[in-house]
């Protein structure tokens, strides 16, 4: 069984893409580290998957998907960040009422970042296959009032990243990533 966190590296146009979307494949691999950094080994494996090829219509979420779309009664919940790795206030989610409800009691473990809001749906271009088919999905909410600043633009440089605020996003990750991961079951779907 699966819990899958990823984004993506594809910046094509300008900039490096250091915001978008390297914010979100680095939130990613962050949370992945931190739970080996602390021994932690939960009952599902964590995955996390960089994907390519997003702004070229998602060759690369489409080449993953057909290649495990067969295992998806194993996928426990897919999650993508792809909007920028700013303040997090929370995460939108896709599933069940029953999932929701898990998830909003996980999110409650974030109080003292104050990044517990679900919203109602999950976004995210990469994980979208997985979602229609019912798997539950998640996305990073954060503070995206300055992603279109920098967004395909000159100005998508590592000097828009706030380490502070990558921490948060990663924290956020790191936790909802490991509970769903080590519960006794699978979210509902």
């Amino acid at each position: 069984q699966v819990v899958l966190v990823s984004g993506h590296l594809d910046s094509w146009d300008v900039g490096q893409g250091a915001m978008d979307d390297g914010g979100g494949a680095f939130i990613s691999w962050e949370a992945l580290s931190l739970i080996k950094d602390l021994g932690l080994r939960p009952k599902r494996t964590l995955r996390l998957v960089l994907w390519t090829g997003e702004e070229q219509g998602g060759v690369g979420a489409k080449q993953y998907y057909q290649l495990h779309k067969e295992n998806i009664s194993n996928f426990d919940i897919v999650m993508e960040s792809d909007e920028g790795t700013f303040k997090p206030s929370g995460l939108g989610f896709a599933g069940s009422a029953e999932a929701r409800d898990i998830v909003t009691e996980i999110m409650t473990l974030l109080q003292p970042i104050n990044a517990t809001d679900v919203y109602d749906t999950a976004a995210g271009t990469d994980i979208a296959y997985w979602m229609r088919d019912g798997v539950p999905g998640a996305s990073l909410h954060n503070d995206i009032s300055k992603y279109f600043w920098f967004h395909h633009s000159q100005g998508d440089t590592m000097t828009v990243q706030d380490p502070n605020q990558m921490n948060l996003c990663a924290a956020v990750w790191t936790v909802v990533s490991y509970v769903i991961a080590d519960m006794e079951e699978m979210l509902p779907r």
